[in-house]
């Protein structure tokens, strides 16, 4: 066993490509860094993460000593803590650090699905503390509130979360349970718990991290209730870490994933807490009790949509590192034969791999256009707010509910293809795909369920289509609902630009028909909600239709309109115009019913797939390694630049602690007594 190890390290010490990816990439017909910074957001943004990476990860602090799956619960949340930690006190504390980055810019991007995964695998107990508190108290406290708790919170002095989820409600946050009942005579809140089903549930960090919480709770006071307002608790004593008195806190247990993250659970007991905890930016109660409403309830929407499109940028890379582990993989394992007698090919030789993959490269690209479009209309949006201008806001809201959905959904069914795609050795934890696996599929049920989400974006829909067909403006993404469908076949012409228009024209025809069906109810005499409830499956489809159509808008727009080298736009066009035949042809049912497309036409668009795939096949390592994702990011024994795949599993499992002795203990105690029985 010895001198086995000798050679595996021998071998990873060289750090050589292997042949294969050597010749992969002797293939590229592109400028790979080009790519980079497209995806990066610009040429300095590109420096600047390079630049951040290279600093944390050439830090030993961050190694683990042991792998993490070998600990016990509490030694893996120990382990992640003292690593976040230390980032935090690295981050503020060394100039160095300063000298790269700027505040908040630096902390999204080590919280993120990016370096964070590196630094902390399995779930940073202190995300929530920069991703959800801060911003919290940010965006809903007054300047007075801010300079009192955000310095603090800053330094690291008081440590929070975000607690708003409960064990009986999630996304429905009218029936949120908690209460917050205003006391004038000591101008106090009351903070209480009156059922099983209002213990907040979830929240990342309250377990056992932090001291305090934003906690969103229904407002009570002068015997009225106005709503889910948020409130500044603490929950712990700032010396000792004990909770307070009235303060119920732990852990909820083992998940599915992302289990350093101390998710926790709380319940108040008639907990007080002063008035002037409530933040009160757009709302306020007064010293009396009297109540000031905010000045417009869309107000709210700006952090959601901030979180929503921050989620489809950390799907998308979830993503990105997943297909990388699996197209390098794809490039090195040899399998099977394609003609007798001769040598095993590389699996990416393989269409039915080249499907599995390209489609998911493509994907990557789609996400990316779309979310920086809603991110670009964010930051539009946040400057006409502080204007009075809100008319954005509801069409800001229900794209950015779809896309969540839409990210998070395609990331994770993505990654669970790419895991599928490396064979068994996928099912290895050292390939990493089964925790970026359960990292991602978290995400279509944070922050809004995603049938939800598409709920919520089908009654902006419906809305959208009863205005249309009152001959009201209707705002961009919508826009198509004000023209009936035409029921004329695409003969000929099925350029990019004719798929986007199909596209358009499906959508269309499924929202006309679900939306007749629904006034078709309401016209019987059942109430809507009812009726509402009765098409709820179709209306989830006019959802994911009009945010597919709207991602492959955005795809095919950027594709044509940005400044692009010749050999960067063709790929993008080649992976553009796969991402809209793929998905035509998962939906071809649509296209046929409403005469977007004839039969014809999708026999057609099957066969380009295929030559796609085929044309797409040579550049496919070099278009993830144009994601630029440093080896200890993609944390795999399959993906690693050099390819040494084999050398790397064989390492790995000698760091195993059942391989640290020939014989177990459990062998004396239990098989040995068995297989001398003589039964």
């Amino acid at each position: 066993m010895l001198n086995d190890l000798i050679v595996v390290n021998m071998a990873l010490a060289e750090g050589t490509c292997v042949p294969d990816l050597q010749k992969e990439r002797a293939k590229c017909t592109f400028n790979k860094e080009e790519i980079t910074n497209i995806m990066d957001g610009g040429e300095e943004k590109t420096q600047f993460r390079r630049r951040l990476e290279n600093f944390f990860l050439s830090d030993p602090e961050f190694l683990d000593p042991i792998p993490p799956e070998y600990l016990s619960h509490e030694e893996r949340y120990s382990n992640e803590l003292r690593k976040a930690c230390y980032m935090i006190r690295k981050f503020n504390e060394d100039e160095k650090v300063q000298q790269i980055v700027g505040e908040m810019e630096g902390i999204r991007t080590l919280m993120g699905s990016g370096l964070g995964v590196a630094l902390t695998k399995d779930g940073n107990p202190l995300a929530l503390h920069y991703v959800m508190f801060m911003p919290a108290i940010l965006g809903q406290g007054t300047v007075e509130q801010q300079g009192l708790w955000l310095g603090r919170a800053w330094t690291g002095e008081i440590i929070g979360t975000y607690a708003q989820t409960e064990m009986g409600h999630g996304t429905f946050l009218r029936g949120l349970e908690t209460t917050a009942t205003y006391d004038p005579s000591t101008q106090e809140f009351v903070l209480h718990s009156p059922t099983i089903t209002s213990t907040k549930w979830w929240p990342g960090g309250l377990g056992k991290t932090v001291n305090y919480a934003v906690v969103m709770a229904q407002l009570y006071t002068k015997g009225k209730c106005h709503g889910v307002h948020p409130f500044i608790v603490q929950l712990r004593d700032e010396e000792t870490h004990e909770s307070l008195p009235g303060v119920s806190v732990g852990e909820i247990g083992p998940r599915l994933g992302m289990n350093t993250n101390d998710n926790g659970f709380l319940r108040f007991k008639h907990y007080r807490i002063p008035r002037t905890n409530m933040l009160m930016k757009h709302s306020q109660v007064l010293e009396d009790g009297t109540y000031i409403k905010p000045a417009n309830d869309k107000l709210a929407y700006g952090t959601m949509v901030f979180v929503r499109v921050a989620i489809c940028f950390d799907s998308h890379r979830q993503l990105q590192r997943a297909v990388t582990i699996a197209t390098r993989y794809s490039a090195v394992r040899h399998q099977s034969e394609l003609k007798p007698g001769e040598p095993e090919p590389q699996i990416l030789d393989y269409q039915t791999q080249q499907y599995k993959l390209l489609p998911q490269i493509a994907t990557i690209f789609g996400i990316h256009f779309s979310a920086r479009r809603v991110w670009d209309t964010y930051n539009e949006v946040t400057g006409n707010i502080h204007e009075g201008n809100l008319d954005l806001l509801p069409e800001l809201h229900a794209i950015s509910c779809g896309l969540k959905a839409l990210s998070s959904s395609d990331a994770s069914a993505g990654i669970e293809i790419c895991r599928l795609a490396c064979g068994g050795h996928g099912y290895l934890s050292s390939s990493n795909l089964p925790r970026i696996y359960t990292t991602t599929t978290a995400a279509n049920t944070y922050e809004g369920e995603n049938t939800v989400m598409w709920l919520q974006v089908a009654r902006y829909i419906i809305k959208s289509y009863r205005e249309a067909r009152k001959g009201e403006k209707l705002c961009h993404s919508v826009s198509y609902l004000a023209a009936q469908p035409v029921s004329t076949h695409l003969s000929t012409n099925l350029s990019n630009e004719a798929l986007v228009e199909a596209y358009k024209k499906a959508v269309s025809a499924i929202v006309s028909e679900t939306a007749e069906r629904l006034q078709k109810h309401c016209d019987q005499g059942e109430q809507f909600e009812l009726a509402w409830n009765k098409c709820s499956v179709l209306l989830v489809k006019c959802a994911q239709a009009h945010t597919r159509y709207f991602t492959c808008e955005q795809f095919v727009e950027n594709v044509e309109s940005l400044e692009l080298s010749e050999g960067v736009r063709n790929v993008l066009r080649r992976l553009c115009r796969l991402y809209l035949i793929y998905h035509i042809s998962l939906n071809q049912g649509d296209f046929l019913r409403s005469q977007a497309l004839s039969p014809e036409n999708i026999s057609t668009l099957e066969g380009e797939m295929c030559e796609l795939l085929a044309v797409l096949r040579d550049d496919a390592v070099s278009l993830v390694d144009s994601f630029d994702i440093h080896d200890r990011i993609l944390g795999s024994t399959l993906g690693c630049w050099d390819g040494n795949v084999y050398h790397r599993m064989f390492s790995e499992a000698q760091k195993s602690p059942m391989n640290q002795t020939d014989v177990p203990e459990a062998y004396s105690k239990y098989l040995r007594p068995l297989m001398k029985a003589n039964l």
